[in-house]
């Protein structure tokens, strides 16, 4: 099972693997209340792509092909990801949001593109896992 949380949210024993895919420590969290248990920083959006991508709606369709492109790096990640969560309960955390009701980065990106592939959303997560296997072969 795949769940999604925010990071202000309270940490459960349902929560199974914390996991944050994330470059920055979401602001205002500690380390402690958070409780992440894998912070996979390298299925997060590079530095220069969330720079360039700076919340314009207007780039989302490119900011999508591009960051499926960095992802296509990092197949051994998204395996173990993969693994993972069909193995057990599964909780990603995302940074709090802004009083705007936006995350301070474009942080929901990995969520957003997982989600816009369709039902369930998390097969983002399996269909980037394969192409990644298949080109590696």
């Amino acid at each position: 099972m795949i769940k999604l949380k925010r990071a202000y949210e309270p940490a459960s024993k349902d929560d199974g693997l914390r996991v944050l895919v994330e470059r920055l420590w979401p602001r205002g969290v500690s380390k402690q209340k958070a409780q992440i248990d894998l912070w996979l920083k390298a299925l997060a959006p590079s530095t220069e792509l969330r720079k360039w991508y700076g919340h314009d709606p207007a780039r989302w369709p490119q900011f999508r092909k591009r960051y499926r492109a960095e992802l296509k790096g990092q197949g051994d990640l998204l395996a173990l990801l993969r693994y993972v969560t069909e193995e057990r309960t599964v909780t990603f955390v995302t940074p709090p949001a802004t009083r705007s009701g936006t995350a301070p980065w474009p942080s929901r990106s990995f969520w957003s593109v997982a989600r816009s592939e369709g039902p369930p959303w998390w097969a983002f997560i399996a269909a980037s896992t394969r192409r990644a296997t298949a080109s590696q072969n």
